[in-house]
């Protein structure tokens, strides 16, 4: 391996770390009851991928469906991004936050084992890889997203949960907001968050500068 290619590589590494450094911490403290603190800073703010979207008022999106019972995720579906994807369970890494996908696989969504099941009451919580050193990854366009999108995941009980995106942020690093991110908008509802990296890149970090966090909520159910 050529000094470049070690350099390179060490520098991938170095992005994976650092990138979901805030995401995972946030979600840490987010398990030890951080849902009960106010919203904080986390203002959206753009980015060089970011594209936020927010719905024109509550009458313009479909009700709330009666939450499902649990059942594992198998593969998540976004019809506006062309995207089918399969959904792997993830665990917590030994420094206690959620172990994201492989880097070598960026076309694999996870699944936080630990918390919600998509479907049933609370928030679901889902991640992804936004790209890698050569190609995009399975939420390369996640940001694009609009309120008013489904986003479908499959489970293994058959049932194909239908969820009707409310809500596109993007959250700086430097004010991430745990609740806003992970915490439900509304009690008593099945929601999902797909969540990647996204604002701009700082070089001198080696890592995004935000989080592209989509909410959204169960508003049907198919076979």
């Amino acid at each position: 391996m050529s000094d470049d290619a070690a350099r390179s590589s060490g520098t991938g590494r170095m992005i994976t770390g650092l990138a979901w450094a805030v995401l995972l911490l946030g979600l840490w403290l987010w398990g030890r009851g951080l849902t009960d603190v106010r919203p904080g800073p986390g203002s959206p703010t753009t980015g060089d991928i970011a594209a936020v979207g927010r719905p024109d008022g509550p009458d313009t999106l479909p009700p709330a469906a009666k939450p499902l019972a649990g059942a594992v995720p198998q593969r998540v579906d976004i019809p506006e991004l062309g995207l089918q994807a399969p959904v792997v369970a993830r665990g917590l890494d030994a420094l206690g936050g959620v172990d994201p996908p492989p880097f070598d696989q960026p076309g694999v969504v996870g699944w936080y084992r630990g918390g919600t099941q998509p479907g049933a009451p609370g928030t679901a919580l889902l991640v992804g890889h936004v790209d890698t050193q050569t190609r995009p990854a399975v939420f390369y366009k996640l940001s694009t997203l609009k309120p008013g999108e489904t986003v479908r995941v499959f489970r293994a009980d058959g049932k194909v949960a239908a969820f009707t995106i409310d809500d596109v942020s993007v959250l700086a690093r430097d004010r991430f907001d745990a609740q806003r991110a992970y915490g439900p908008r509304k009690q008593g509802r099945a929601e999902l968050r797909l969540i990647t990296c996204g604002g701009a890149f700082d070089r001198a970090r080696h890592s995004y500068t935000a989080n592209v966090v989509v909410s959204a909520y169960l508003t049907g159910t198919g076979p």
